[in-house]
């Protein structure tokens, strides 16, 4: 089972990043900071990173889809996909199908579901055909476009009112309920991401050019496979999943234990350390919804709305910013 999702990181706003990650379109020059955007496969099991590929936010060629096709290599026959709706493209479905891949997307907003056509499994569960578009997309060409299936076979499921779409067709080996708790699954990514940036310091990159910004990203990614790997190892040592571990307890344990081995000069055990990484175990908490918002007020500064060399020339000429 492997996950896929994407997501953007700033970094300083240096010529040097500005003219291979420009900054979004919507704002002003001199006032916005270079953004790149992310898109990785994570192990579903273990929550390591298997690949990633790194691009532009904005701009033809760097849509988080051309970076998954970047990245279809490090799929395998019988390994099942799972991502949110985004990826439910009849392109990708199908080049992972043909590759003897699984998907499980949800659908695609601007596809609609007739339930009463098709091949009929149970309750909001049918087989359908999708029609290949017949507009071929700018990046393919037309070679690529010929090869393509003119039909596709895929199964759509409504489940707790989204409806899955997937490849596995097959009701009596995945069943409805099957694919329900699989696709719950997929959250897992949400919080991966989030580890790798906000636990690890990632969201904002620090280095000032984009070969360095490039390193800087892989060593990050390393180090959070790295505590993957501890956690995996002190999983099995407990007789646990990796999932039910705390990934940022497993980082201050660590933490914790270098400090210590090299202040007191002591051999200290590794199973010492994996037996304090098993301690803390994550809540399950199946179905729990949280706002996406922000309770602390941020403090009533103005926007920057200029470039902060001349903000700083308006202060000096009027004594305040104009601009604020």
């Amino acid at each position: 089972m492997k996950l896929v999702d994407g997501t953007g990181i700033s970094m300083p706003d240096t010529p040097d990043n500005q003219a291979k990650y420009p900054q979004p379109s919507s704002q002003a020059a001199g006032v916005g900071f270079p953004l790149a955007r992310l898109v990785g496969v994570i192990c579903l099991s273990t929550g390591a990173v298997v690949d990633a590929a790194i691009g532009p936010f904005e701009g033809k060629g760097h849509s988080e889809h051309d970076l998954i096709r970047k990245l279809l290599g490090t799929f395998r026959a019988g390994e099942v996909v799972l991502g949110d709706a985004l990826y439910g493209s009849y392109w990708l479905i199908a080049t992972l199908q043909s590759a003897g891949v699984d998907v499980l997307f949800e659908q695609q907003g601007s596809r609609c579901t007739d339930f009463r056509r098709g091949y009929r499994l149970g309750s909001r569960d049918h087989v359908v055909t999708w029609r290949k578009p017949r507009q071929r997309p700018h990046w393919m060409a037309a070679e690529q476009y010929e090869a393509f299936p003119s039909e596709l076979m895929v199964r759509e499921v409504k489940v707790d009112k989204h409806v899955l779409v997937t490849t596995m067709l097959d009701a009596r080996k995945t069943g409805k309920k099957d694919l329900s708790e699989l696709y719950a699954q997929r959250w897992h990514v949400e919080l991966d991401l989030r580890n790798i940036k906000t636990t690890l310091g990632m969201e904002a990159l620090r280095c000032l050019t984009a070969q360095m910004i490039e390193k800087e990203l892989w060593v990050n990614l390393l180090a959070y496979n790295l505590i993957r790997l501890l956690m995996a190892q002190a999983a099995q040592e407990a007789g646990l999943h990796p999932r039910n571990l705390s990934f940022k307890h497993a980082v201050q344990m660590w933490t914790l234990w270098v400090s210590l081995r090299h202040a007191r000069g002591q051999d200290w055990r590794r199973d010492t350390l994996l037996k304090l990484i098993a301690q803390i175990r994550v809540g399950q908490r199946p179905g729990r919804l949280e706002p996406r918002a922000r309770k602390r007020r941020p403090k009533p500064y103005p926007w920057l709305k200029v470039p902060r060399h001349l903000a700083r020339q308006q202060i000096r000429e009027f004594g305040y910013l104009p601009n604020a």
